[in-house]
């Protein structure tokens, strides 16, 4: 009797093939892992990601006769920088420092060198923050009754208005496709 034959799927989500492709091309600059390129604007933020972009994470040479066990030295990341933003980073060294290190989980960073030169700006496409309505102020505010402090209530209270524009708007994008 024949088996019936399995016919592989082909189709791949283009993620899974991302990471094997780029792989080398990080581990020639020093990098492990791509979580420190990928998610540059999360670890410090975008006001500082705009004008900055991880280059090369450089570690030390192991010394000789160092135990097996011996926690790893820390690296020194280098990041390229816009000239005229330079000296406001190397102001915030050591909390762009502990943001890399808590994102990554472990003391991997324990020193930035800064390079001026040009960034390499992605087109970043920023959605515009939706206008709130009053009925939807009004519907938020009951939520935060029994919040005490006025500037925390009223805080909550406009989040809470621009999450339901943001519910009404999706679910009016919904409607609009056939």
């Amino acid at each position: 009797m024949k088996r019936p034959s399995r016919k592989r799927s082909w189709s791949q989500p283009l993620a899974d093939l991302v990471g094997a492709a780029i792989h080398p091309v990080l581990a020639r600059q020093g990098f492990g892992q791509s979580d420190v390129i990928l998610n540059w604007d999360d670890i410090v933020g975008e006001r500082l990601a705009a004008n900055s972009q991880p280059i090369k994470l450089q570690w030390p040479p192991r010394p000789p006769g160092r135990h097996p066990d011996a926690p790893p030295q820390s690296a020194t990341l280098q990041i390229r920088v816009e000239s005229g933003f330079a000296l406001e980073l190397q102001h915030m060294a050591d909390v762009l420092i502990d943001r890399i290190n808590a994102h990554l989980g472990w003391r991997c960073v324990g020193r930035l060198a800064f390079k001026q030169g040009p960034i390499d700006r992605l087109a970043r496409i920023k959605s515009p923050r939706g206008t709130v309505t009053e009925a939807q102020m009004a519907a938020a505010a009951p939520l935060t009754v029994g919040v005490a402090d006025d500037a925390l209530r009223a805080a909550l209270t406009r989040l809470g208005a621009h999450v339901l524009s943001r519910d009404v708007a999706s679910r009016e994008s919904a409607t609009d496709q056939p």
